[in-house]
């Protein structure tokens, strides 16, 4: 118990900006800590749900409201999945062989593309906050980064790291595969139930992600952070397409 207390302290202290009481880190714990990205994603979700809440009681200007929702998910990660999306982007639309985009994603420069495509995204995203509907059911907001995670973290487990991943040496139990399955099932199958027709924005989300994924491995030939990173940036703004349209 105390080894899958310490693996939910280490994915909260390296995937969420909101600080964890006390310093607990186990590198024994290491492999257990992707079952809990979805849980910190309930978190973020929650606090993101909060907030759209707090706008329509306050009734906040649709533009401010816009604003705040949009930036909320970025500054609560620190931006560590932004830093993914840039370093991709940067590689995958260079265009040159594989070994030379690998290099672009690790180089700490940042290129024209990581800046066109972070000024789209960010456009993107605060265009389909500001469209959304007045009565927009915001609780949906719960359930999204805890399915973009659920992405994340089956894509790690699942798919061939890259040599220099972090978690090319990690033990990736199937046990963990199928829990994650499990809760993506049960979010979206929440998400239908709680909000209605809302669900379709979960089903937007794992969409988005499952094709920005596709291309990224694709183009890179294995999996790492930062094409996690990537896709599941994608994926939520997918989600936040269809919770705007829907």
């Amino acid at each position: 118990m105390k080894k899958y207390l310490h693996a939910f302290a280490m994915c909260q202290s390296m995937f969420c900006a909101i600080p964890f009481p006390g310093h607990l880190w186990d590198e024994k714990a290491r492999d257990k800590m992707l079952l809990f990205l979805p849980i910190v994603g309930l978190e973020i979700g929650g606090i993101w749900a909060v907030l759209a809440w707090l706008c329509r009681v306050l009734n906040l200007p649709a533009l401010i409201t816009a604003l705040i929702l949009c930036a909320y998910p970025y500054i609560v990660t620190g931006f560590i999945h932004l830093d993914g999306y840039m370093d991709v982007t940067d590689a995958v639309k260079s265009w040159r062989d594989l070994e030379r985009r690998r290099e672009i994603l690790k180089d700490s420069h940042v290129g024209s593309f990581a800046v066109i495509g972070i000024l789209l995204l960010v456009l993107a995203q605060f265009a389909f906050m500001a469209s959304a509907p007045v009565d927009a059911n915001y609780l949906i907001l719960v359930f999204i980064p805890a399915v973009s995670r659920c992405g994340s973290a089956l894509a790690v487990m699942a798919l061939n790291p890259m040599s220099t991943s972090q978690y090319a040496q990690q033990k990736k139990p199937r046990s963990h595969i199928v829990v994650l399955t499990a809760m993506v099932c049960i979010f979206v199958a929440a998400g239908f139930l709680l909000c209605g027709k809302y669900g379709f924005v979960l089903v937007g989300c794992i969409v988005g992600y499952a094709i920005a994924l596709c291309r990224a491995y694709k183009s890179l030939d294995g999996m790492n952070g930062d094409v996690a990173g990537y896709a599941l940036t994608i994926g939520e703004l997918c989600a936040v397409a269809v919770y705007a349209l829907i």
